[in-house]
């Protein structure tokens, strides 16, 4: 049995051998091949076809391929399910490698390595969210986290702690995160609990001293203080994102912008906790269906949606900022002739930013040159239409808007209407802009019509009407007549003239002299154009990213008009005010909403109910009420309301003024971690530990039913302790819903704590819910009419009244666990069904009754004979 390795494997196991923790696509002409365990996993994954190839010492190859025109699917399938992909291309034709001798193998190599973090294809990414890989340094324990989006060029570093990490990543959402290789230990799990990939690095890539030597390089500056005054943990952590990308992209790095520091305390705190419960930019289920940023994104352009998206994410706290944003809303909503323009022409707008870096990756096309030709043509369009007296964020924004006439002209003149996807294809150059490729492609169009008159002379020399001319890549140009003509082409004198050259099932093909040289001059021209429209590109290309800092900025301007016209719009449609920020503790909101579950309601024509909050002096709220009345509702939409607000949105509410919220706390609803051993309590506890430990005097917290996890009198004295803390140690403002009832006691001695309820109805032994908050508490939670609601077996919703009264009575009177001992829950026998029994003479009656045959007169004689019926019987 043959052990030896063929050249073609040799290489491939080479290069496999360099990237071992990637699936590697070999291209091998049409296709990437992959072998050995890489095609059994990509098989599964794909579910594409397992083959095999050849042995390797002595054992089968297994092998599968995906077609190389549509690998892009693949990888995105592939990079979901968690694997790498390294892309090995061939680096040379097979003619060329024929050069080198017969058996010589085509050269090849990875040409870039695929990771969730670093996808740059429209087809692989979400064009309305960002794909960040972020990387967290520890020097001497002092943290830090970078994060770029390569597809937009976004690099941004913050200094964080440990305790931050988890927050960060849970504002952030990167789908790749980098750590050395010494502190994988330490928080490979805060990572891993985010739901980034986890990629591990050697400490070298996170060397500060030579990271910064790196970063120089990168920005061709000396000094990195132009930008900043960064920590050595900053200056490691982006170190690894450059060395990362460097690794990745094989050398080829995106265009970066400068790095940009963000401080944590300019920002509203929001933990991942709360973050999941109040459903910012991601709902319950992952997805954005059922978030708030579903339901407030009226964005026009790509850029203007992931702008959004950044804000909600991270709400501000700077009261000057947030103020300037509010005026720019105001303004559009203001000037609606203004905003139904920008409307017009923000629609037209195609993603600048994605297509600058696919340019700068190589990876562009004629395409995204045209994208960045129309960005600038429409926002010059917009800057002419702009009026002067706009707030600064727009006047700025608009001045950012003009100075690429240059480069508009060029793309203008250099390029065609509607140019083709690849650059290979040819054809994008427009008429008239180079001398010689017009030349030349005049030589190659004519060359065809002058082919199209020979096959008309050839066909009437031959008297064969079915004379045709056609090409391929083997032969060429070649004349072809069906076999029944091929005798006389053959014989003399046309065999003088038509030399054979193929013969096939139901055709013969030819070729003269005249034809071979009209070949050669034709496919000369044409190649002549490729390499002539090749160079062209590539000066082009060097043009535009020459421009990449202005048109980067150019770009941030285009999304900030179309945030503020979209968030304009959405308070125009919504009925949405212009809240008071003040730097207080003021919260007062006045017929506040919650903007998912109104939205929700509007196709049934439900309206919302809306209710007021006033955390100004009182600054803690303990709200009473039964389940199903709107608590968790109330709680979250207030919550809502200040995030929108401090993003610099408009709040669904007919007035409000806030004091700016450094942090948002919320703990709300019931969940388990089993894989960390958690039960539900576990979890309530460690999230209200987090908030005890963390919340200043300006936080905002909303607190659901702390303690219920437990035993009463445990989860009561927890709730009781929990309250208490806040008032006197956090002294915050906060919203706390409980259905202890005994806390309402609480009110009367603290001063900060009010008592408030959700207003219900009881009618005829059910529960109206009329979803109103109002001063005061509530004596009852209707648990046992819920449960009636959801369906529960009447004999258990009947138990359930019996044991209740007795329960009631007993607390009353101080008997409670006498009651209970009288009261065996367990042992009781449930109380019988009702035994069927034959219907009455009226429920006969009405069987057969057709209502909708009745006249006016017969249904009042039918309910005459009921009537009759009924003393009948009794």
């Amino acid at each position: 049995m043959s052990s030896t390795v063929t050249p073609m494997m040799a290489q491939y196991l080479e290069i496999k051998a360099d990237h071992a923790d990637a699936l590697l696509f070999y291209r091998m002409g049409d296709f990437y091949e992959l072998f050995f365990d890489d095609a059994v996993k990509a098989a599964e994954a794909l579910d594409i076809a397992l083959t095999k190839r050849g042995k390797h010492l002595g054992e089968d190859i297994a092998m599968c391929g995906v077609p190389f025109h549509a690998a892009e699917g693949y990888l995105l399938t592939l990079i979901r399910k968690g694997h790498r992909v390294a892309v090995c291309e061939q680096l040379e034709t097979p003619a060329e490698a024929k050069k080198r001798g017969y058996k010589a193998v085509v050269k090849r190599g990875v040409t870039r390595v695929v990771t969730p973090g670093t996808l740059t294809e429209d087809s692989l990414l979400d064009a309305r969210r960002h794909n960040f890989l972020a990387a967290f340094a520890d020097v001497r324990g002092d943290g830090a986290l970078a994060w770029v989006d390569i597809s937009t060029g976004a690099f941004s570093v913050l200094a964080c702690d440990a305790a931050g990490l988890g927050p960060e990543l849970a504002r952030l959402s990167p789908k790749e995160v980098l750590l050395a290789d010494s502190v994988e230990a330490d928080f490979g799990t805060i990572v891993e609990d985010s739901g980034a990939a986890l990629t591990v690095l050697g400490n070298a890539a996170f060397d500060s001293t030579n990271g910064e030597k790196r970063l120089n390089s990168v920005y061709s500056v000396k000094s990195l203080d132009g930008f900043g005054a960064f920590s050595r943990a900053e200056i490691a952590a982006m170190s690894a994102v450059v060395e990362y990308l460097d690794i990745t992209q094989k050398g080829k790095l995106p265009l970066l912008r400068p790095p940009v520091r963000e401080a944590r305390d300019a920002a509203m705190q929001i933990d991942a906790a709360t973050r999941k419960s109040l459903e910012l930019t991601h709902g319950m289920a992952g997805g954005r269906a059922g978030s708030l940023l579903s339901v407030i994104d009226k964005t026009l352009t790509s850029g203007g949606a992931r702008l959004l998206e950044r804000r909600l994410a991270s709400p501000s706290r700077d009261l000057d900022l947030i103020g300037a944003r509010h005026d720019a809303v105001a303004w559009c909503l203001d000037r609606g002739d203004v905003a139904a323009l920008l409307e017009d022409r923000l629609r037209e707008v195609p993603d600048l930013d994605r297509a600058l870096s696919r340019l700068s990756l190589d990876r562009g096309g004629p395409r995204d040159m045209a994208a960045i030709r129309g960005a600038i043509a429409q926002a010059e369009a917009i800057a002419d239409a702009l009026p002067d007296d706009m707030p600064e964020v727009l006047a700025q924004s608009a001045r950012d808007l003009v100075g690429q006439g240059e480069v508009l002209d060029l793309l203008d003149a250099a390029l065609v209407a509607e140019p083709p996807l690849l650059a290979r294809d040819g054809g994008f150059v427009a008429s008239g802009y180079d001398a010689e490729l017009d030349e030349f492609r005049s030589l190659r169009d004519e060359g065809r019509s002058v082919i199209a008159q020979m096959q008309q002379r050839y066909s009437e020399d031959t008297e064969i009407a079915a004379l045709k001319i056609k090409h391929n890549n083997v032969l060429g140009y070649f004349i072809e007549v069906t076999a029944t003509h091929s005798a006389k082409m053959l014989a003399a004198p046309l065999s003088e003239t038509f030399i054979h050259r193929q013969t096939t099932a139901n055709q013969v093909r030819f070729t003269t002299v005249e034809l071979s040289e009209l070949e050669t001059r034709i496919l000369n021209a044409g190649g002549q154009c490729l390499e002539i429209e090749k160079r062209l590109y590539s000066s082009l290309r060097d043009a535009i990213l020459a421009q990449a800092p202005q048109l980067f900025t150019l770009a941030r301007a285009l999304a900030e008009f179309d945030l503020s016209a979209g968030l304009a719009r959405l308070a125009r449609e919504e009925s949405w005010v212009r809240p008071v920020m003040t730097s207080g503790r003021e919260f007062v909101i006045t017929d506040g909403r919650h903007p998912v579950v109104e939205a929700s309601l509007k196709p049934s024509g439900t309206p919302f109910v809306a209710n007021d909050c006033d955390l100004t002096g009182e600054s803690i709220w303990l709200l009473t009420g039964p389940n199903m009345a709107g608590k968790s509702t109330y709680l979250r939409q207030n919550a809502l309301i200040a995030v929108l607000a401090q993003m610099g949105a408009f709040v669904p509410a007919s007035a409000a003024e806030i004091g700016v919220v450094s942090q948002i706390f919320s703990r709300v609803g019931a969940s388990d971690d089993l894989s960390k051993g958690q039960s539900t309590f576990m979890v309530e506890m460690v999230e209200t530990a987090a908030i005890l430990n963390q919340a200043d005097d300006r936080a905002l917290v909303i607190l659901d039913e702390i303690g219920r996890g437990t035993a009463t009198y445990d989860g009561l004295s927890i709730a009781w302790a929990t309250l208490e803390h806040l008032h006197d140690v956090n002294r915050c403002r906060a919203l706390f819903a409980t259905h202890y009832h005994e806390m309402t006691q609480l009110s009367d001695k603290l001063d900060a704590v009010a008592n408030a309820t959700v207003s219900v109805k009881e009618w005829e032994g059910d529960v109206i819910f009329l979803h109103e908050v109002k001063r005061g508490t509530a004596d009852r939670s209707y648990g046992v009419q819920v449960a009636r609601l959801a369906g529960l077996p009447s004999a258990v919703v009947d138990r359930a009244k019996v044991v209740l009264e007795a329960l009631e009575k007993g607390e009353r009177e101080g008997q409670q666990k006498a009651v209970i001992d009288d009261l065996p829950l367990f042992s009781a026998t449930p109380a019988p069904a009702p035994a069927k029994t034959a219907p009455s003479e009226v429920e006969a009656r009405l069987k057969d009754v057709l209502p909708d045959d009745l006249s006016p007169k017969e249904a009042l004689d039918l309910i005459y004979e009921l009537r009759g019926l009924i003393k009948t019987s009794a």
